[in-house]
């Protein structure tokens, strides 16, 4: 725990602003949207701006306490899991957006602003913010940058780097600096901007964020097909790849997702399909059109039972809702959620999903499958109890070989949610021994007493002790 004395140095540095000590209190800032993973922070502080952080970091180091940033504690892989003692800095306080520019098509935020405030603010004055998590209702803009978060639209925009021309940052010894700017071109010396979207808080605490902006897309149009086989709906993903469309999202569910997302939802989703493919086109009206009539051709043409158009901009928002409520509609079918993001390269995705099957058949778990088919990011989604430990087990045991199997695909660990705790066991085996070593070389390098975030993406002390899946620990 922080002594007394940290304690008192904190309230006696951040005057008006709130630090939370008593465990009651500090309790719901011990676990984010991981199941299973689960820590106790030593205090809580809700700072209001770069100079309270940077008062709280310095006061950290000077007494030894590790610092864990955190935001709306949506996160998938235990990022801002706090560590044993530590001060966790809460940066929902720090809400405002500063700046939005038109003239150079930029948005300034706090790290506290939600992203859904940031699409809506930008869509008022007619332009467009495309990252869209799925949590993107509660998610924060600095925990969307920590963890270089992605969403539906991904296969078309990208993900949060793609959109991040500068930030502000808090370093680990206090320093406040400043990264980017509003220039489209900008190649003077290291690229520091991108060290730190991604970074997962342990190179840093960001305090602005400057986004990147596009026009609005002038139309768009939302089409359902629905399939009998899910190698079906994995060869019209690569049928529309290959014939030059991108679509603005190209999403998948699995037959178990689809029925509990419309039991839950009541969208009018067919449920009798094994497959389901959620498509969006967007752009000049005249390219939408074109589009779309060529997508209703590919997925005819690879055995489509239907394809169905949103008839108005209502019903696709309904759908595009509904597809985001997938895991909120699976949370419902067992104690314990996990939620999970294996990614592969888009020609390989029937033989991952007819992999996880045969890995759920194996060992006896519940594996319900939803994602972004249209860039390869599949979610794997474990229906179990943590309580039973044995079953757990199990859980574990699947997950491992889903891990590997999508790294032997060429594929990645992790495609959106960030390693965190949830996945630094399989890091070193994803990027080889020199890149894994560049890695603690950048941490020591910035941190070098270790108290960012610690724990989080990799052990710089690596032990014999490290899971491979710690979701049981």
């Amino acid at each position: 725990m922080p002594s007394p004395e940290f304690v008192a140095a904190l309230k006696a540095a951040l005057p008006g602003q709130s630090v939370l000590t008593e465990r009651e209190d500090i309790l719901p800032y011990g676990f984010d949207g991981t199941a299973t993973l689960k820590g106790t922070a030593g205090a809580v502080v809700f700072p209001k701006d770069a100079a309270a952080v940077s008062a709280a970091i310095k006061l950290a180091r000077t007494h030894r306490v590790p610092v864990v940033t955190r935001g709306s504690g949506t996160g998938l892989s235990g990022g801002s899991v706090p560590v044993a003692g530590c001060v966790v800095l809460c940066l929902v306080d720090m809400n405002r957006i500063l700046e939005l520019d038109a003239k150079n098509l930029t948005l300034l935020a706090e790290p506290g602003v939600i992203t859904q405030r940031i699409f809506d603010t930008a869509d008022a004055a007619g332009l467009f913010y495309p990252p869209d998590p799925g949590s993107m209702k509660i998610s924060t803009i600095g925990g969307n940058v920590a963890e270089n978060a992605g969403g539906l639209r991904g296969l078309k925009y990208g993900v949060t780097r793609n959109y991040v021309m500068g930030l502000e940052v808090v370093l680990p010894d206090g320093a406040i600096a400043w990264l980017g700017n509003k220039c489209v071109k900008d190649v003077a010396g290291y690229n520091l901007r991108d060290l730190f979207i991604g970074s997962e808080g342990t190179l840093g605490v960001v305090t602005k964020v400057l986004l990147k902006l596009l026009p609005k897309p002038a139309a768009r149009q939302t089409l359902l097909a629905t399939y009998a086989t899910m190698d079906a709906a994995a060869e019209t993903v690569s049928a529309i790849i290959a014939e030059r469309i991108i679509p603005c999202t190209l999403e998948f569910l699995d037959r178990r997702t689809l029925r509990c997302v419309e039991a839950f939802a009541k969208v009018g989703l067919p449920t009798e399909a094994e497959a389901l493919l959620l498509i969006e086109t967007d752009g000049h009206p005249a390219a939408v059109a074109d589009e779309a009539l060529r997508i209703e051709a590919i997925c005819a043409r690879h055995h489509a039972l239907a394809v169905r158009r949103a008839a108005t901009p209502e019903e696709a928002v309904r759908l595009a809702t509904a597809r985001r409520s997938a895991f909120s509609a699976l949370a419902r079918l067992r104690p314990t959620t996990i939620l999970e993001d294996a990614t592969v390269p888009r020609s390989e995705l029937a033989t991952m999903i007819r992999f996880i099957s045969a890995v759920a058949k194996k060992h006896r778990v519940e594996i319900a499958t939803f994602g972004h088919f249209g860039d390869g990011n599949l979610h794997p989604t474990f229906l179990t109890d943590e309580r039973n430990t044995e079953e757990m087990h199990r859980v574990e045991a699947a997950m491992k070989e889903i891990f590997e199997f999508a790294l032997s695909l060429g594929g990645t660990i992790t495609g959106e949610h960030g390693v965190g705790l949830a996945k630094k066991g399989f890091l070193k085996q994803q990027l080889g021994d020199a890149s894994f070593g560049l890695l603690k070389t950048i941490k020591r390098a910035l941190d070098p007493e270790g108290l960012m975030n610690p724990g989080k993406i990799f052990d710089l002390v690596e032990t014999e002790a490290t899971p491979s899946v710690p979701h049981g620990a």
